[in-house]
């Protein structure tokens, strides 16, 4: 029975959600509900009779506002929907709590609420006492390491463009200042000044935001036993090399390549050969080169007094900028020759050959030849081969890609270099900042490797909500029933196991004439029964994944070039002989730089649990494939017990704003639904209020029945 005047929430087309009032009573059996809209209007809703399923009930609105989602009476999409809309557009606050979960919003503009008298206000308070913001997760992190003497980590998550690198980069100058010391060492401004690098070389503008990550990173800051910074180090993942030659309509490559476009004109980079961004193929395939609001010179300044505070000597940023301008020219290369025809070439007097080469201080002439041929060994002999017009292209862009790559490695290996200490760590505060979740008109290998990291971290996120949280009620005698919540380990499955997505995809990049089409019918015959895999009716080259977030549908085409990303080792070798030290330094056989950070001193024990087995190195491709490696990295930081019971984890979640940029309220509940898809694991309703089950982590125990 559903009494007279209950307020409900009905679904809408257009606002999603919309509230009515029940103007009769209702009475088990009934078809429908007689409703009455905040316009006026009456509506009728249908009532399904065998689901059994009223409208989500409203809460009282003396709670609607809450800074704790935890305190809404009733717990669902338009109730949280509606109190987060309530506390941005009335009261402008961009944050509420959710538990042990911050929710951001990102209001798309600076707000003074960064400021240091606002970081000293939150340092010493606890968590409840004051407004949500990220000082306040921070600030609890610093204090549970210093009280309980245990590691933290912070984790920021949510989909692209939701603001979380903001958010991790506010996280560690809350840091940066109450951790601070009065020694010369200056380690504190070191830390921030990464950020400006990293923006630089691993940021970029794309459709739905105009300084996406295009990188995960984890950046560890250690401190001593009186709680000061003594040094930090960054690992990276996943950088996305095929931006460096290609970019989607309106869309930009890295920030890197336009700042030194910009600033082309001054003295020193005269000999760069560098024009406008719009000369350039790799700069230029997006549109428009510019952002709104942004100064590429005056960044680029920015960029290298950060640089000169990191010790980066003046030499080795020379040496940097002129890598990048020969990225640029390799670019421009013009490879005459028939598209279909099986022999190609570079001319000797193409102008951006000359400057790829002198830049980078490489013999021109075998690089011409090496441009357009290959080398093929048999077990009886060794020959050189022709390529083809498209063969030669894509191996181009591999060069550009793994140079870029290298180069980005050198740098984050340097950076941490200025941020390490002899002095012993006592402990530690993480933060992860990593690609947030996509999904575009048209997805392809880069999509799929972001949603699949995306994957590993939502299962991180799960274990840590539910299963951590119920030991904690367990642990307090506290009356508890156990609950099943969301395992996306079956889609992982899907993704990484054995005869899974990429393993299929690796096996047909050994095949000599492996098609990305050949590839997706296998995935067909192989995965039909999946219940995360799906074929979409209309084609023939695309395959669906239903992951945590979202179903999205995948172009099979250039999965199988991109996974490959095949870079020969003459033209490596040319680039070992250079006369610059520090460029022929960038391409010599190096270890596996995952593996060696994890063996550094104080780094945590980890355990590797590949789900395939290892690859036989390749001698002339010069790297395994970038699904193995995306394989690896992900499960190789998959922490061990001792090392999980150790770490305190804090999450912070982002959303977009989209209610006043975008009037597109269906867009902010489907960015909701990515970036929080664990609180809703059921639906209550009017007419099932006896059935909630809700999430152990939000403590709901005051919850009373209606």
């Amino acid at each position: 029975f559903v009494r007279l005047h209950t307020r409900v929430w009905i679904p809408d087309p257009d606002e999603v959600w919309r509230s009515a009032e029940i103007i009769k009573d209702y009475k088990e059996g009934d078809k429908s509900l007689q409703l009455k809209l905040e316009d006026e209007t009456l509506y009728e809703y249908p009532v399904d009779l065998q689901g059994n399923e009223l409208p989500f009930l409203r809460n009282p609105d003396i709670l609607v506002g809450q800074n704790d989602l935890t305190a809404l009476s009733y717990l669902h999409e338009p109730a949280v929907l509606h109190n987060l809309k309530v506390r941005f557009l009335e009261s402008n606050h961009i944050y509420t709590y959710c538990g042990i979960v911050l929710v951001a919003i990102n209001p798309y503009e600076q707000l003074p609420i960064y400021e240091q008298d606002v970081i000293y206000a939150y340092s010493g308070q606890n968590m409840g006492d004051m407004d949500p913001h990220i000082f306040a997760v921070a600030e609890e992190a610093y204090k549970q390491m210093a009280r309980d003497e245990k590691n933290q980590s912070i984790i920021v998550s949510g989909e692209s463009g939701a603001g979380k690198t903001v958010s991790a980069k506010y996280a560690m100058r809350f840091f940066a200042t109450v951790g601070g010391s009065a020694s010369e060492t200056n380690i504190e401004a070191k830390v921030l000044a990464s950020s400006p690098i990293m923006e630089a070389i691993g940021n970029a503008k794309t459709t739905r935001n105009d300084n996406s990550s295009r990188f995960g990173k984890y950046i560890q800051i250690g401190f001593d036993k009186r709680y000061h910074i003594i040094g930090a180090n960054m690992r990276t993942y996943l950088l996305e090399k095929s931006r460096v030659v290609f970019q989607a309509e309106d869309e930009r490559n890295y920030h890197i390549f336009y700042q030194l476009c910009a600033s082309s004109s001054l003295p020193e980079f005269k000999d760069l050969g560098l024009t406008c961004a719009e000369d350039f193929f790799y700069t230029s395939q997006g549109g428009d080169t510019s952002i709104d609001g942004v100064d590429d010179a005056d960044d680029f300044e920015k960029t290298r007094h950060a640089f000169t505070l990191l010790g980066v000597k003046e030499s080795h940023q020379m040496t940097i900028f002129r890598i990048i301008a020969a990225i640029l020219h390799l670019g421009n290369l013009e490879v005459q020759g028939e598209r279909d025809g099986e022999v190609c070439n570079v001319s000797s007097e193409d102008e951006h050959l000359s400057n790829f080469c002198s830049l980078l201080g490489v013999e021109q002439g075998q690089m011409q030849h090496w441009l357009c041929h290959r080398k093929l060994v048999t077990t009886a002999e060794t020959y050189v081969k022709s390529m083809s017009l498209s063969q030669v292209v894509n191996a181009r862009n591999a060069l550009a890609k793994h140079i870029y790559a290298q180069l980005f490695n050198w740098i984050v290996q340097h950076i941490n270099k200025a941020l390490h200490t002899t002095v012993k760590q006592h402990s530690f505060i993480g933060v992860l900042d990593i690609y947030g979740f996509e999904t575009f008109e048209v997805n392809s290998f880069e999509q799929f490797c972001i949603n699949y990291a995306n994957e590993k971290l939502q299962q991180q996120f799960n274990s840590h909500v539910f299963k951590l949280e119920q030991e904690e009620y367990m642990k307090e005698g506290i009356p508890w029933t156990l609950i099943d919540f969301y395992d996306n380990q079956p889609c992982i499955d899907l993704i990484e196991a054995k005869l899974g997505i990429l393993d299929l995809l690796d096996e047909e990049c050994k095949v000599p004439k492996g098609t990305d089409q050949n590839w997706a019918q296998k995935l067909y015959d192989r995965h039909a029964a999946s219940q995360h895999f799906q074929k979409p009716r209309m084609s023939n080259t695309s395959f669906i994944v239903l992951h945590f977030a979202d179903k999205v549908e995948y172009q099979s085409e250039g999965f199988l070039e991109k996974n490959r990303d095949t870079v020969y080792e003459e033209q490596i070798n040319i680039l070992k002989a250079s006369k610059y030290q520090m460029v022929a330094d960038l391409f010599q056989e190096e270890k596996d730089a995952v593996a060696a950070a994890a063996m550094q001193k104080g780094a945590p024990r980890i355990s590797v649990r590949s789900a395939r087995p290892a690859f036989k190195a390749a001698n002339k491709e010069h790297r395994k494939t970038v699904g193995h490696q995306i394989v690896k990295i992900l499960n190789l930081y998959t922490p061990v017990n001792e090392f999980e019971e150790r770490v305190t984890v804090a999450f912070i979640r982002n959303i977009q704003k989209q209610l006043q940029e975008r009037n597109d309220p269906p867009q902010l509940l489907l960015d909701f639904k990515h970036t929080f898809p664990v609180l809703f694991p059921f639906n209550p309703s009017a007419i099932t209020m006896d059935s909630i089950h809700l999430p152990a982590s939000l403590n709901l125990d005051f919850l009373n029945k209606v």
